[in-house]
Order: structure tokens, then sequence, then C-alpha cells
């Protein structure tokens, strides 16, 4: 077995999320895989449609937070389920992207956790001898 996408660490009333990657564009998508895993049975979410993410940051922190709104918008603003999700551009702190999923349905689908904001507290992006590890904390 390989190295976990991700893991949580505790942190009071809040959720912890530590995320990894071989590179930052395997990290983004380990964060938002992560989101969705923790909110929701992915298994459970068909590939029906695709959806276009775009997000931008003034460092690869914010670009990580800003693209976990983002996502986190879709999923409670618009009722959107990522089953998969892959960055298709990443730039110096902006990324374009795409979510693979449909739209929830409470008769196949049953949220785990309500994930209601992701904060700055904690946040960080940094370098690895592996490759590189994010950390987010999330109002819970």
């Amino acid at each position: 077995m390989g190295s976990p996408r991700y893991l949580l660490f505790e942190h009071t009333a809040d959720l912890g999320i530590e995320i990894f990657g071989k590179d930052l564009r395997e990290l983004m998508e380990n964060a938002v895989f992560a989101l969705f895993d923790l909110m929701t049975d992915r298994e459970a979410v068909r590939p029906e449609t695709t959806w276009d993410v775009a997000a931008e940051g003034t460092s690869w922190d914010d670009l990580l937070v800003n693209l976990l709104r983002e996502v986190l918008y879709l999923a409670n603003g618009r009722e959107i389920l990522f089953r998969e999700f892959s960055v298709v551009d990443l730039g110096e702190y902006r990324l374009a992207g795409r979510g693979t999923g449909e739209r929830f349905d409470p008769r196949r689908h049953r949220m785990e956790m309500e994930i209601k904001a992701v904060t700055y507290h904690g946040l960080e992006v940094v370098p690895m001898e592996s490759g590189w590890k994010g950390r987010v904390i999330c109002d819970v």
C-alpha cells in the first residue's frame, strides 16, 4: 500500500486534515478527494456529469484554501458531489480542475459529515523530501 492521501489530526471542535501529494498537482487533487471522502460515501456517487473548477490565490496556501472553498460551495450551495477530481492546469498560485460526479440524491447519498467552512487557521503547504504536505482546519 502506498502513502496515505490524507490523515486527520485533532483540533478543538474543528476538523484538521493533513494532505499529501508527490507534487502540488496531486496535493490539490488529494485535498478535494479528502473533503468529499469525509462528507459522503464517494463510492455511491455516480460519475455522470463533469464540472469545471477554477481557483487562484496569492500563495500555495491561499490557493489550497480557495480551491477547497470553491468545491465546498459546490457541495453545500449547489448540492454537487464529486467522485473524482483532477487538476487539468496548474500555474503559479492558480489552477483549473475538473470534478466528475452527480447532484446529491437523498435516496442514494448519505452525508457523513457537514463541513461548514475551510479556514486559514493553522494553514500550511510545504515541500517535504517525499513530495508536498498541506494542512487545513475546517469548521464542522
